[in-house]
């Protein structure tokens, strides 16, 4: 005697061999002995084995579902009386196994209730699932039209539009990202590699920022509606005439600078900050704005600024106006010792916004060692405060003229062609705007500390740098605190800490106070975000520097050993790795070969192929050197 039975979600036959109440012991058609459950058979058949499964899928082939569905009674039922009304007979056995397999397969039909029992489904869910069946075999027709051209090298106009989605952001559960997925699949290929190959990338830049826009700007750059607020019209306007140092493409110029003589013999130098805290108010759309942005965003040719235009063009330290401020004063002596300090909050008078290109070539080091009498605007003032930064400097404990010469990278991208110049660190422009920013945040801070008015700062030990609301040292900067300050129109760090120096200039309640946990979460999200912000400048960076070797065919590179595997590319920053490098030590120099370059993977592969020599290697990793840059535009300071 034969059974047929279920295993493992199918239909099985065998030949009975042993059996018990509980068990059976069978050969299957196959010739392999099998012990299966008794529960588990549905009929005996004496039939010949290997015949009656093809004649059972003959048979259930044959019934039509719909017309089943209609024999079957409204209530539970077993499947023998099913196959008795159906047939018209008393079935046989490969009749009454036909009527079983047909009711197995077909769920959306017939609801199992137990063993060979069921229950037709009403009309109204038989429907539902009927249309939702056809709707998955249209969307699977779809899918696979989208893959034939995918893999044809043609972009559908459906994945065109989603594409950027389907690279950063993919949503698996989408028809767009199944039909893509496959087809990456099936050639082998990265998605990455696939959109381009079907022709989906326009640029690397472009496709760059399209996932960052995704992350952090998805309803895009614009601002939205808001109000500009009135300017305040009852400062004190300061005497002095102040003037700023930035590169030419600067517009939020946050801070400028003034130095006055003294009945004593002193100097009073004026560190004066942008004050857009007079303008925004507290729980404004404006406020709310800044405090989703959190920064500034710069990459190389363009920058997605914090606060918009129109506001930066009202709070900006603009030349020819009267400019709102935040003042600190320093009484300094002949010897270039602070001794007393001062804020105020006024309109200062900004003279001059000096750039860069013009200045550098009348104030530099060759023109400070020698001066060959030619004259520019605030010559004294400058000179003056070179000597007044070298002595700060000094007195940090971070002077150093033996120190190797590190180097800032400047990016200008036009008509899809790099320029990348590299300007000396620490030269006497930088020098001077650095060192006056670092006096005023490590003031500032100070000041906070001694109110008890927390406060945003940076500090570092242990090489490691990290945002605190409370006042520690900052070991790279030789500091004993180091709040952000001095760029309020690019930094929400600098903005909220200028509203708490408000206060305490005031006399007023700060807007927060120790152990507020807004003040927390705002740094939090300010770290993460600022964090992100340097992430994506970096990759645009090194893009660009990919770019820069085939714009100026350069094969033949030449680099500097850090350590490992790990090198600098001179005349460009860009760090990378090159697996099999003899040994070395830090600051060989070592000629490199390019052997291949994947702009669209953002990959470079070097060969050494000999050592040049050595030099004292400028120290990479120990300090945190961004506010030492100056308030440069497009800078991480």
């Amino acid at each position: 005697m034969n059974v047929f039975y279920e295993e493992s979600g199918g239909f099985k036959v065998g030949s009975i061999v042993s059996r018990n109440d509980a068990s059976l012991q069978v050969d299957t058609q196959h010739g392999k002995r099998a012990k299966i459950k008794a529960a588990n058979v549905f009929l005996e058949f004496s039939s010949a084995l290997g015949d009656f499964l093809p004649m059972v899928e003959q048979l259930a082939a044959d019934i039509d579902l719909d017309f089943l569905w209609e024999c079957c009674p409204d209530d539970e039922f077993g499947y023998e009386a099913l196959a008795a009304d159906y047939w018209g007979h008393a079935p046989s056995a490969a009749e009454s196994a036909a009527i079983v397999s047909r009711l197995y397969g077909a769920p959306m039909y017939f609801y199992k209730k137990g063993k060979g029992r069921y229950k037709k489904a009403p009309e109204e869910a038989l429907k539902a699932a009927l249309a939702g069946l056809e709707r998955k075999k249209r969307e699977q027709e779809q899918i696979e039209q989208w893959v034939v051209e995918l893999k044809a090298g043609q972009l559908p106009e459906a994945i065109r539009s989603q594409l950027m989605t389907l690279l950063w952001k993919p949503d698996k559960n989408t028809l767009e990202f199944k039909a893509f997925d496959q087809a990456a699949r099936e050639l082998n290929l990265p998605p990455l590699r696939l959109a381009d190959k079907a022709g989906g990338i326009s640029s690397v830049p472009d496709y760059l920022m399209a996932g960052f826009m995704l992350e952090f700007f998805p309803k895009g750059r614009g601002f939205g509606k808001y109000e500009l607020p009135a300017l305040p019209e009852d400062l004190p306007l300061s005497p002095v005439r102040a003037f700023s140092i930035d590169d030419a493409n600067t517009t939020e110029i946050d801070d400028a600078l003034s130095v006055q003589d003294l009945p004593n013999g002193n100097k009073r130098v004026g560190i004066h900050i942008a004050a857009p805290s007079l303008g925004i108010g507290l729980d404004s759309p404006l406020e709310k704005l800044l405090l989703s942005r959190l920064s500034t965003v710069y990459f190389p040719g363009d920058k997605i600024t914090m606060l918009p235009d129109d506001l930066v063009e009202m709070f900006t330290l603009k030349e020819g106006h009267d400019c709102p401020a935040l003042s600190l004063y320093v009484e300094v002596t002949p010897e270039f010792e602070p001794v007393a300090y001062e804020n105020r909050i006024e309109k200062v008078h900004i003279a001059a916004n000096l750039r860069h290109g013009a200045l550098e070539q009348f104030f530099n080091e060759a023109t400070l060692a020698c001066d060959p009498g030619v004259d520019y605007p605030f010559k004294q003032e400058l000179i003056w405060f070179w000597q007044f930064a070298e002595a700060l400097e000094k007195r940090r404990g971070k002077y150093d003229p033996t120190r190797p010469v590190q180097m800032d990278y400047n990016f200008d991208v036009v008509d899809g062609k790099v320029l990348i110049t590299l300007r000396k660190r620490g030269a006497p422009m930088d020098k001077l705007v650095s060192e006056l920013m670092i006096l005023a945040n490590s003031e500032w801070g100070r000041m906070l500390a001694e109110a008890d008015i927390p406060g945003m700062y940076r500090a570092q030990s242990m090489g490691k740098v990290r945002m605190t609301t409370r006042p520690e040292p900052h070991t790279g900067l030789g500091v004993a605190q180091y709040a952000w300050a001095t760029s309020p129109l690019r930094r929400a760090t600098d903005f909220i800490n200028q509203r708490q120096l408000m206060s305490m200039i005031r006399g007023e309640k700060p807007q927060f106070e120790q152990g507020d946990a807004m003040l927390f979460a705002i740094l939090r999200d300010f770290d993460t975000t600022y964090s992100a912000y340097l992430g994506f400048q970096d990759r645009m960076e090194h893009f660009w520097c990919l770019r820069w070797f085939s714009q100026e065919g350069i094969s033949a590179p030449t680099a500097t050993f850090i350590k490992e595997d790990l090198v600098r590319i001179d005349g460009l920053p860009m760090r990378v790795r090159i697996p099999g490098l003899p040994e070395l030590a830090r600051g060989d120099r070592i000629q490199l070969s390019v052997i291949r370059i994947d702009e669209l993977m953002q990959e470079i592969e070097l060969r050494c192929v000999g050592v040049l020599g050595h030099v004292d290697a400028a120290e990479d990793e120990a300090s945190e050197a961004e506010p030492e840059t100056g308030e440069a535009d497009g800078q991480a300071g």
